[in-house]
């Protein structure tokens, strides 16, 4: 099982999609950084997420979402986790790929 971490805006990079386009169905797919801006609710991403959480589990990381003012604006079913909780991923996937 693969953790891959996302840090790039979805409106200015291909980073997500690509990350989708490779990732097996028991990975995860957290979002860092700008890539916390893939978990908005209602843009033109929301299909997209949407059916990615059929496959995947997708984490955002809550720091990021408060330091871009849009905690309160993050898609259902997307679960958020602070510093601790990326270290808990990360020890339990067996391996981390970042996209960026």
């Amino acid at each position: 099982m693969i953790l891959h971490t996302v840090n790039r805006s979805p409106f200015g990079s291909d980073c997500l999609q690509s990350c989708l386009d490779i990732a097996a169905a028991d990975s995860g797919i957290l979002l860092i950084e700008d890539g916390v801006y893939c978990a908005l609710a209602n843009t033109e991403l929301t299909e997209l997420i949407s059916t990615a959480l059929t496959r995947h589990k997708i984490y955002v990381l809550t720091p990021d979402l408060q330091a871009r003012g849009i905690a309160d604006s993050i898609l259902a079913g997307i679960e958020a986790v602070d510093y601790a909780g990326f270290v808990t991923l990360c020890t339990q996937f067996d391996k981390v790929v970042s996209w960026y």
